[in-house]
């Protein structure tokens, strides 16, 4: 009985593994590749820190009797404020040199945000595959330049709705006897285009609650009975499934920039 773990049964499970026809493998990045995703893996970074300290800030704030509104474009009226007679002598004398020392950090944050905002936008303005993902509607630079960068290759996936279900916006199923019982997106996959493509999703919803969507479109008829988060996702698919035909369609084609893309590998 094969009970035991060592390097033999090890390479004789993937041995059996790989000459199996339904096996799927993942696809090797290239080193350019991986340097080109690093850019968003930074800029995750950097935004995180920006919320954790803007939160502190609050915080801290709420504790002296100041409530901070929320967002980031507050925090700069907040830097303001905070070197006045009114503000400043309700803070006690020890306290108030660390909320500037807080709010210069978060200043610096600030531009750091918007240096790689600038790169990923130049990066995208270059690469003519990044610029014929960003005429999909709710897809942007830093969108289309994560899809090429961070995404397999693109003919690893036979259909669109294999890209949707590596990036994790397909229903999970839990199904048995018959029974289909479909549950919320698997959240599965690369969460950073799955996060953007939601993120373009959403701000197509809050554009036609405001405005109004096409008469008799599907917009139109999602939002009429489904939540919106929901539609925001049934969105973020939508799009996903076109990147990949725009993706295929060039695939054959050289993609010129110094971008590394899907159809370069």
């Amino acid at each position: 009985m094969k009970r035991n773990k060592n390097d033999a049964i090890d390479a004789e499970a993937i041995c059996e593994a790989a000459q199996r026809p339904g096996m799927r493998f993942v696809a090797v990045k290239t080193e350019e590749q991986q340097a080109a995703g690093l850019v968003f893996r930074t800029r995750d970074l950097v935004v995180r820190q920006r919320t954790q300290l803007i939160n502190a800030i609050r915080g801290h704030l709420a504790e002296y009797g100041w409530v901070a509104p929320q967002g980031t474009a507050n925090m700069t009226l907040l830097a303001s404020l905070i070197d006045e007679e009114e503000m400043a002598s309700t803070l006690p004398a020890a306290a108030l040199p660390m909320f500037k020392l807080m709010l210069d950090l978060l200043a610096e944050l600030d531009n750091r945000v918007a240096t790689l905002d600038r790169e990923i936008a130049r990066r995208a303005k270059e690469d003519e595959a990044a610029r014929r993902l960003m005429t999909i509607p709710g897809t942007g630079p830093i969108a289309a330049t994560a899809i090429l960068a961070l995404a397999p290759p693109v003919e690893t996936f036979r259909k669109g709705r294999d890209f949707a279900a590596w990036l994790g916006l397909t229903p999970r199923q839990h199904s048995t006897g018959g029974k289909q019982r479909i549950g919320s997106i698997a959240r599965m996959g690369e969460r950073t285009i799955r996060r953007l493509l939601i993120i373009g999703g959403s701000s197509m919803v809050r554009q036609a609650s405001r405005f109004g969507a096409p008469a008799g479109s599907w917009l139109e008829k999602m939002l009429a009975r489904k939540p919106r988060m929901l539609v925001s996702v049934a969105l973020a698919n939508q799009v996903d499934h076109e990147g990949k035909g725009t993706l295929r369609r060039l695939h054959n084609s050289p993609v010129r920039g110094g971008w590394p893309s899907l159809s370069t590998n």
